[in-house]
């Protein structure tokens, strides 16, 4: 216990310096950021140390070196800078809606490239004989699988860390600039942070969204080409973000439409709940505990997904 609070109680006075978005939350933020460097480490060691790590690297070196990955870097940090200059006329809200619109945009593309990895690396090698000629080796199904969506979740940390850096710096610009624009008093250094650092757990939120729907898309791989896998991705994100809202609302008066929406509600992903891009627009704070609960939730809602590509994945006929 005592080596858990050293790098807490030597990082927390820092934190609290600079971050001034939820000084309440200051050790239960730096847990949750502990928490976090660790599973990059652990994800660093499955990838060197296991035979589904291999295929993980594979995957990762594969998608990266990709023309579409690049391309896709480039236009959203273009659609970026374009947004931060781009006037919305939201009567002096321009910063919140530059953080609502790179929000979306982020998760949007992050989709796209994972259903497309997914589709290039598991259903395109399916199709081209490729993975009975990996599956001949000592590699099972299961590892399979996994090293795929092990691969799709590093490379998208390859493309959300830079594009999260160039959001939270043009956030940082846009602050200052939209003060002066508007002929006010430049804020502070530690105002400006606390506006940047407001934007970080619905970017982590973004993650977990991104990783549950990629969880989704291997599944759907294993049958399903990129066509299809790309139409049911995201009809499963526009549905599982409408349903539990009309259900909620009550709106629904038909006995037996009630029931399928509820019924759609639970089987599907709690999408609603992991968007956090209001909250973030009205200046509302996500408490850690929301964040780690949506990280329990994610990963088990991803593990349940990985299973039945398994099951969808073991009786599948490669030759």
């Amino acid at each position: 216990m005592m080596l858990l609070n050293l790098p807490v109680n030597l990082v927390l006075p820092l934190f609290a310096q600079a971050s001034q978005v939820a000084p309440d939350y200051t050790r239960q933020w730096v847990v949750l950021g502990f928490s976090v460097l660790v599973a990059l480490v652990a994800l660093v060691m499955f990838s060197y140390n296991t035979k589904a790590g291999i295929i993980a690297r594979a995957t990762t070196k594969e998608a990266v070196r990709q023309p579409v990955f690049l391309l896709a870097l480039g236009l959203e940090s273009f659609f970026l800078v374009l947004n931060t200059f781009l006037p919305f006329f939201s009567l002096g809200e321009d910063v919140k809606m530059l953080m609502s619109c790179g929000l979306e945009t982020i998760l949007i593309s992050s989709l796209l490239i994972a259903v497309w990895t997914a589709s290039t690396s598991v259903a395109d090698e399916i199709e081209g004989k490729t993975a009975m000629t990996l599956l001949s080796k000592p590699i099972t199904r299961q590892q399979f699988i996994i090293g795929k969506y092990v691969g799709i979740l590093q490379t998208l940390i390859f493309y959300i860390v830079p594009v999260s850096l160039v959001f939270l710096a043009l956030i940082y610009y846009k602050v200052g600039y939209d003060a002066k624009e508007s002929s006010k008093e430049i804020p502070e250094t530690a105002e400006v942070l606390a506006v940047v650092l407001s934007v970080v757990p619905a970017l982590f939120m973004v993650c977990l969204e991104v990783a549950v729907l990629t969880a989704i898309s291997v599944a759907i791989s294993t049958r399903l080409p990129m066509v299809v896998n790309l139409s049911t991705c995201f009809a499963i994100y526009v549905v599982a973000n409408l349903v539990p809202k009309l259900v909620e609302s009550g709106v629904v008066r038909l006995e037996l439409v009630a029931f399928m929406g509820r019924l759609i509600a639970t089987v599907l992903p709690a999408l609603d709940l992991l968007n956090t891009q209001g909250a973030v627009a009205t200046g509302q704070t996500i408490p850690p505990i929301y964040l780690a609960t949506a990280a329990v939730y994610s990963a088990c809602y991803a593990a349940a997904a990985i299973l039945v590509a398994f099951i969808s994945f073991e009786d599948r006929d490669l030759a």
